[in-house]
């Protein structure tokens, strides 16, 4: 289909154990898992400019859609590098289910991006 020509990037981060002993998410470069997304439709959802005395914030957003028949492997605590941009997914992904096999038709989720 037409509109599913728009790809992405998921990445995943690693894990690393902090000065307490607790698991958490590692971000840097070599710990990153980095998966090429296909066939995506992305669309705007949210523009938001906020002017502050310290600073200006802009926050942008998209809903994303995975052409039917795939399921590209995003979780919500994802990041998404889209358009030389690095998003954040918002909320649960969504995994939608083919009614006649059951399996997944297609993949829904949100993303944003703050600046400032």
């Amino acid at each position: 289909m037409a509109i599913f020509h728009q790809h992405a990037v998921r990445i995943r981060p690693g894990t690393r154990t902090d000065r307490g002993g607790n698991t958490v998410p590692d971000w840097s470069p070599e710990a990153v898992d980095r998966l090429p997304i296909s066939r995506l439709s992305v669309q705007p959802t949210a523009q938001i400019e906020r002017v502050g005395p310290d600073r200006d914030e802009a926050i942008t957003g998209w809903h994303v859609l995975s052409a039917p028949g795939t399921a590209p492997d995003v979780r919500s605590t994802d990041r998404i590098e889209y358009d030389g941009l690095l998003c954040e997914v918002v909320g649960e992904v969504a995994r939608w289910p083919n009614p006649v096999t059951g399996s997944t038709h297609h993949v829904e989720w949100q993303m944003t991006r703050a600046t400032g």
